[in-house]
């Protein structure tokens, strides 16, 4: 199959890569020509394990290609893929579209036989309807159908995701159009992917209602955190113990200093404003909204409050700052929250992070950037661990307080051992973990 993938963010350039790794011709799109260029020489602008090795296969099989024409693109491919960013509007939460719709215009004029036109962004129900109707009104005569094709990639592991996904969402209402979408993931059938075919709606609303059912996980075991911390239990028994109820499931309850990145944040407000919108309020998500942002700005607070109540003059090493491990994706990550008001409450921040200082040092102003975690701890009266990288977790705790003017860790992943850490001398807090009994 030919296809054509219009934007080469993280979603467009991972999709893109792994169709052309089933076996399919691709055209990744962008309007930046910098960013198309850096393809073209191997360049991947975003970290995402396994990407460039991906990439740099198919490119050099042929199978993938980058380019800036979407006229060209689009003109000889069986699917057109949207993969452009929705981001929050500003005022309101609700995405914007706008990109999508600029998409589904551009498209519509450079259509020259039939093509499935595909959503593959994550996009409010109603929005496939809409670009159906701007190809209709910009070229009546046109033959094309539209899906939608939500993706479910998690950052970190896309690549695994999209390959070996736990399902395929396809939102299609003609025979021709679920044809060709068929022989588009006709390889994933060897390993029997369960393929979820729907109407367009309701492939919309699955996206949503997906990424805000974990959301509302995280959430949960967040508040559970806190109870734990008020009445002597541990969160991860408590997790485990209600995690292996099959009904429940284990994923997901971890509990931490709130949730971020490209997906949670943007897709639970786009949920609950188009559920406003229709008059059908999804209030539990709009209290998870709520609930996950007072949990982020209280994580600086929490490490005041471990302080003594006071970090003014305190310097303070930060291990971690993207919103996840395995990414460089900074955005709406708790360290954005955390760090500000660490300084603002008097502290000189000092942090690394293996892949996202440099986006950090966009972000973040007036912030020691060290080449180490254990440059971090050098001199540090206190070391906040925000995201629990894997090299964080092998760290030799006898070096790291050989290194620090006090022996303190907030450890908002729980990443440590609370017992090994004070046994070795320590002051030690977690998330959800018992203080030791005097």
């Amino acid at each position: 199959m030919r296809i054509a993938m219009i934007g080469s963010g993280y979603v467009g350039l991972v999709s893109g890569a792994c169709f052309a790794q089933f076996g399919h011709d691709v055209i990744c799109v962008d309007k930046e020509a910098a960013k198309i260029e850096r393809l073209r020489k191997g360049e991947i602008p975003i970290y995402e394990p396994g990407l460039d090795k991906l990439v740099a296969d198919n490119a050099r099989s042929g199978r993938l290609s980058f380019g800036t024409s979407l006229r060209d693109a689009v003109a000889d491919a069986d699917a057109v893929f949207i993969a452009v960013g929705t981001p929050t509007r500003r005022g309101d939460g609700h995405a914007d579209l706008s990109y999508v719709y600029a998409a589904a215009a551009e498209i519509a004029d450079a259509l020259q036989g039939y093509a499935v036109v595909v959503t593959k962004s994550t996009v409010p129900v109603g929005t496939g309807r809409e670009v159906a109707r701007i190809i209709h009104e910009a070229r009546p005569g046109a033959e094309f159908d539209v899906v939608s094709n939500p993706e479910f990639l998690r950052e970190g592991a896309a690549i695994e995701d999209f390959m070996k996904p736990d399902r395929v969402v396809i939102g299609v209402e003609s025979a021709r159009a679920r044809e060709v979408m068929s022989a588009i993931y006709r390889p994933l059938n060897l390993i029997q992917t369960p393929m979820v075919f729907t109407n367009i709606e309701t492939a919309e609303v699955t996206k949503y209602a997906g990424n805000a059912f974990l959301a509302t996980k995280i959430t949960f075991i967040n508040e559970i955190a806190d109870l734990c911390e008020k009445v002597g239990a541990d969160v991860h028994d408590v997790a485990r113990g209600i995690g292996l109820d099959g009904r429940i499931g284990r994923k997901f309850l971890h509990p931490g200093p709130g949730f971020g990145g490209s997906c949670f944040p943007k897709d639970t407000l786009a949920l609950a404003y188009t559920a406003r919108e229709v008059d059908a309020p999804q209030t539990i998500v709009e209290q998870v909204i709520a609930v996950n942002d007072a949990r982020k700005k209280r994580m600086a607070d929490k490490v005041i409050d471990f302080c003594g109540g006071s970090v003014k003059g305190l310097r303070v090493g930060v291990l971690g700052l993207t919103f996840k491990p395995d990414t460089d994706d900074m955005r709406d990550a708790p360290s954005l929250d955390i760090v500000p008001a660490l300084q603002a409450a008097g502290a000189t921040i000092v942090a690394f992070d293996p892949e996202g200082m440099t986006e950090a040092g966009r972000l973040l102003k007036n912030i020691e950037f060290a080449k180490t975690a254990y440059e971090v701890a050098n001199g540090a009266d206190v070391l906040v661990l925000i995201t629990e990288w894997h090299e964080f977790r092998g760290l030799d705790p006898r070096r790291l307080k050989e290194l620090m003017r006090q022996p303190r860790i907030v450890d908002l992943r729980n990443a440590f051992n609370p017992e090994e850490m004070r046994g070795m001398g320590f002051a030690y807090e977690g998330v959800g973990r018992p203080a030791p009994r005097n």
